[in-house]
């Protein structure tokens, strides 16, 4: 769970930094930050609703504060 969760966060920040790259170079002109950043939210709602379904199914288990 930890190397999925791992890999959501990579892609989720990946994509904030290809439309950095995007907004740029291409100043506006292009849709190509919108959709980046379009992604960007979709892998945080996946990756929270994995995270959900993964604490309901006993996957993960709260620890607490230490």
């Amino acid at each position: 769970m930890k190397i999925i969760v791992a890999v959501a966060f990579i892609l989720i920040i990946g994509s904030l930094a290809s439309a950095l790259i995007f907004l740029m170079r291409d100043k506006g002109k292009s849709n190509r930050t919108v959709q980046a950043l379009a992604l960007r939210v979709g892998f945080s709602v996946t990756l929270f609703i994995l995270l959900l379904v993964a604490y309901k199914l006993g996957y993960i288990q709260p620890t607490g504060i230490r």
